[in-house]
């Protein structure tokens, strides 16, 4: 099954000073075996936070290879519910966390997080989160 690996998990991943070896382990395992995607909305999070053009060159050639779902009409309406289905039930969450929820759930992805508001999501939305290692 794919996995849409969000921001928080690369962003621990490419830290320079201190990445987190396991996630690491796990995002090469699953670059190896083509499983990795991303959408428009993690790619910019990670770019956005880019202190110079060198490295934002950098960042943006090591994204290149991931396939990205195209977003459409119905991710953002799904969003839309899904927020409030967890809204009914005390859940807050993010646009985008909501966004990254609806379009794992269309296209049948597994969400690769360490966000642990994703677990208060996946006990009221048909989300599938990917084992992050202890």
């Amino acid at each position: 099954m794919r996995v849409l690996v969000d921001t928080c998990v690369w962003s621990k991943v490419l830290r320079h000073r201190a990445p987190d070896k396991d996630l690491a382990a796990l995002i090469e395992d699953l670059i190896q075996d083509g499983r990795i995607v991303l959408i428009g909305p993690i790619r910019q999070e990670l770019l956005s936070g880019v202190p110079n053009a060198a490295q934002f060159e950098l960042l943006r050639k090591a994204l290149d290879p991931f396939e990205e779902i195209p977003l459409r009409t119905e991710h953002f309406i799904r969003a839309a519910e899904f927020s409030n289905q967890c809204r009914k039930k005390g859940v807050q969450g993010s646009a985008i966390d909501f966004l990254i929820c609806a379009v794992a759930a269309v296209e049948e992805l597994q969400i690769l997080t360490t966000d642990s508001d994703f677990l208060r999501y996946a006990k009221h939305l048909p989300i599938r989160l990917c084992g992050v290692p202890a």
